[in-house]
């Protein structure tokens, strides 16, 4: 959405046509767990122990680690319950998230090895918000989102 609020101060913004649509006509919330969560930008890249998502996470069975070991699975969990009290207050049915992150991805997340290497799963937000019964998208598969919110 243009925000600076990656781990590295940089934005993931998207150019796409329905997206830029959806905002003009006001049906977007904006939203970084990670920020909500308490973190701050820039802040160091973060990763869920072993790949093993963010069902895990919420499970307690898995934690979220920067490369120097620190463990910040607590800002992700507190920005994820966040995202999903918003959520629910304003009746979202589907969410677009940032692909590949530990708390936004729906279809993967970064291994953990720090490596760039990538491992299919879910992070903390996608995995709440799904169980939760909100659709969770990745801003590439916007065509489903369109067609999910048809039904």
């Amino acid at each position: 959405m243009g925000r600076r609020v990656r781990y590295d101060g940089a934005a993931k913004t998207s150019d796409d046509a329905v997206l830029a649509g959806w905002r003009a006509e006001g049906r977007l919330i904006p939203f970084c767990p990670e920020v909500e969560g308490g973190l701050p930008v820039p802040r160091p890249p973060a990763e869920i122990e072993g790949g093993a998502g963010g069902a895990a996470v919420l499970a307690g069975t898995a934690r979220i680690l920067t490369p120097e070991g620190a463990d910040v699975t607590a800002h992700f969990l507190e920005g994820a319950r966040r995202c999903l009290a918003v959520a629910r207050s304003a009746g979202v049915r589907i969410a677009i998230l940032k692909e590949g992150s530990p708390s936004c991805g729906s279809l993967r997340v970064h291994d953990g090895t720090f490596s760039g290497r990538s491992v299919p799963g879910a992070g903390v937000t996608a995995a709440l918000l799904a169980a939760e019964g909100v659709e969770v998208f990745g801003e590439d598969r916007i065509a489903d989102a369109v067609r999910a919110l048809s039904r």
